[in-house]
């Protein structure tokens, strides 16, 4: 396939919008230091705003070259169901009926724990967390994780070394942890109906595997700062205002709903509305609903989803060229530089795969999932959640690589070699 003048524009642009998510840091700095054009520097240093930014360049090339009609037909026919459905499942995941639940779930099992506490309690974390999103959907799971890490862990004083690690860990947990299930994870989801994958399917091929690395990973975290861990104190709020268990089971109808319906947004979106009047007549038992963060995110996603739009004449054959064998590693570090959903789309489209190479490809997208921000939907929830307590309100690309890196080749040998 021969690319055209908008593709390799698109290509281009793409590449930049990389080397940009790697940037983003040292736009913050200098935003610091250049007062005077703080505005700019600052909006270019948000990791959320990066691939919109660059997805308008884009769009601004197709008006100038293929007319205002072509360039619309191409924004209107793009499919942003995910950046909308992560908008509204991060809010409720995130609303604190739902986190009040999940802690005195995570808290209720750590005491059934024989080791300290606060140990317990990161180890369920990490570990419990990410695999229920194979039921909750891996951007609730991401939400819930990052939001009670961030409370319990990050607002600690803990050291730079043991906030990236933690997020390493928890990105590539929660990309393969959401493996159990068809219809939680994006890569997966993006195949699964094309290829005829169940619940059965899943667990036998992904599940017990991703089982074993999570734990792993979480195991070996655990062990590396257990010093840390020791010296942190977790205790519960006893004056805090007891949730009244409608609320909660609301709040719980709401994210189930959501879930149920994550194909459809006019049902999502409908219930999401109904959500935020629920939220507006009982203000007194909630918190301030994390809008922004989650725009932020979606569109961040809804970028990513306009340029990667015009990569496929690259993307497939590159990936059509590959070996079962190579497909794995091929696919890994593919999905460092783009979504993992968009490399499994593309291979749902090519007909006559063997099961051995749509498993392959498939295991090498969630594996890569944690390595940077864009490998997986939900890592921008995590960034947008986490970020505040970082040097700058900034979380470093490379850091967040080299943190990833060890439990991303557990994930490799789970995977590969299980």
């Amino acid at each position: 396939m021969n690319p055209s003048l908008i593709n390799i524009i698109g290509a281009s642009l793409f590449a930049i919008a990389i080397v940009h998510t790697f940037s983003t840091k040292y736009f913050l700095h200098l935003a610091h230091i250049h007062p005077k054009h703080s505005g700019i520097l600052h909006l270019l240093g948000e990791v959320e705003v990066v691939f919109g930014f660059w997805a308008m360049i884009l769009i601004l090339f197709m008006f100038g070259i293929n007319g205002s009609d072509e360039a619309i037909n191409y924004v209107d026919t793009r499919n942003y169901t995910e950046p909308m459905f992560v908008f509204v499942i991060m809010v409720i995941a995130a609303s604190k009926p739902i986190l009040n639940l999940a802690e005195n779930i995570v808290f209720s099992l750590a005491r059934l724990v024989p080791v300290k506490t606060e140990l317990a309690i990161y180890f369920l974390m990490l570990s419990f967390v990410p695999l229920l999103g194979s039921f909750i959907t891996e951007p609730a799971a991401m939400t819930l994780a990052a939001m009670l890490l961030g409370i319990n862990y990050y607002s600690k004083d803990t050291s730079l070394r043991f906030k990236y690690a933690t997020l390493g860990v928890l990105f590539v947990n929660i990309s393969i942890g959401g493996t159990l299930t068809p219809f939680a994870a994006p890569p997966v989801l993006m195949v699964s109906n094309t290829w005829n994958w169940d619940i059965h399917f899943m667990l036998t091929n992904f599940g017990w595997r991703a089982a074993i690395a999570v734990l792993i990973n979480t195991i070996g975290i655990v062990w590396i700062f257990k010093e840390d861990l020791k010296a942190i104190k977790i205790k519960e709020d006893s004056n805090k205002l007891k949730m009244p268990i409608t609320i909660t089971f609301m709040h719980m109808l709401f994210l189930v709903g959501v879930v149920v319906f994550a194909h459809h947004p006019a049902v999502f979106m409908a219930l999401f509305l109904f959500f935020l009047g629920f939220t507006t007549a009982y203000k007194k038992f909630q918190n301030d609903l994390i809008l922004k963060e989650s725009l932020l995110v979606a569109f961040f996603l809804a970028g990513l989803v306009v340029l990667g739009g015009v990569q496929s004449w690259w993307l497939e054959p590159v990936l059509m060229s590959m070996s079962s064998d190579m497909v794995f590693f091929g696919a890994t570090i593919l999905t460092a530089i783009t979504d993992n959903a968009a490399l499994t789309y593309l291979g749902s489209l090519v007909e006559g795969l063997s099961d051995e190479f749509k498993i392959a490809l498939v295991a090498g997208a969630v594996t890569g999932g944690g390595l940077t921000v864009i490998a997986n939907a939900p890592n921008p929830a995590g960034i947008s959640i986490l970020k505040k307590h970082f040097p700058e309100e900034a979380i470093a690309p490379l850091g967040l690589l080299i943190a990833a890196i060890p439990p991303t080749i557990v994930a490799i040998i789970a995977f590969r070699f299980i």
